[in-house]
């Protein structure tokens, strides 16, 4: 049976908004998750066979052609409005899991109303402005961060590549902040430079620390920081 590349116009007009996904017909499992309306399920195969373009997804997809096998599809749920459109396809981007998938970038709003553990939900709704005594340099990984990260992951992220002056010298301590809230507290080790180029190709030092996790600074996470962060500047120094 030959694979069916659009939907009837009668289908198309009371179809509304859906969420589907794209499913490798050896494995069963699920590459991808997407919402759309009309003939958008099948967009993705159309410009995987016609266009140049290249994507993990459209990779996922010549692939399986390429031995001779259809992509399976599956409409998840339909006749949404755009908003739940885009709260479903957010939460099964987040049940599966972004890694596990070749969508480029987690769901709608999923930076706030996403997967978290029992901390992370507290943390979001129940966080408490603190005050810093020690010497701190708070550091912003709010673009680095996702949810249920692991400690090795948190560390590797908060730790660098930093533009910082001789003033980090002063910090004792190294908070990773995510969303104005402390994650993680670390006791700074050592810096080192890291040679790296910039938006412009011009090459800067950046620092990079090594520490320990701070045991005896853990009642600071969960608390919010915001009162001490600047508005761009991802490195803020308290009492330093």
């Amino acid at each position: 049976m030959s694979q069916i590349n659009e939907f009837p116009k009668s289908v198309i007009e009371k179809l509304g908004y859906y969420v589907y996904m794209l499913i490798d017909p050896e494995t069963n499992k699920v590459f991808y998750i997407g919402k759309g309306t009309g003939n958008r399920i099948f967009a993705h195969i159309n410009t995987a066979i016609s266009s140049p373009l290249e994507s993990d997804k459209l990779s996922k997809i010549r692939l399986i052609h390429s031995k001779g096998l259809q992509v399976k599809h599956s409409i998840i749920r339909h006749g949404l409005t755009e908003k739940e459109a885009f709260e479903v396809e957010a939460s099964l981007i987040d049940f599966i899991d972004i890694r596990e998938l070749t969508n480029i970038v987690v769901g709608h709003h999923s930076d706030n109303r996403g997967l978290m553990n029992i901390t992370e939900v507290i943390a979001q709704y129940n966080a408490s402005d603190i005050e810093i005594a020690e010497p701190v340099i708070l550091i912003t990984v709010n673009r680095l961060f996702r949810r249920n990260m692991n400690d090795d992951e948190i560390y590797e992220i908060t730790r660098g590549n930093w533009v910082v002056g001789e003033r980090r010298n002063k910090a004792k301590f190294a908070f990773s902040v995510y969303n104005g809230v402390v994650r993680q507290v670390y006791e700074i080790q050592k810096w080192f430079p890291i040679k790296a180029r910039s938006q412009d190709s011009k090459t800067q030092d950046r620092w990079r620390f090594t520490g320990i996790v701070a045991q005896d600074l853990q009642h600071y996470i969960g608390g919010c920081v915001e009162k001490y962060i600047g508005a761009q500047n991802p490195v803020k120094y308290v009492n330093c």
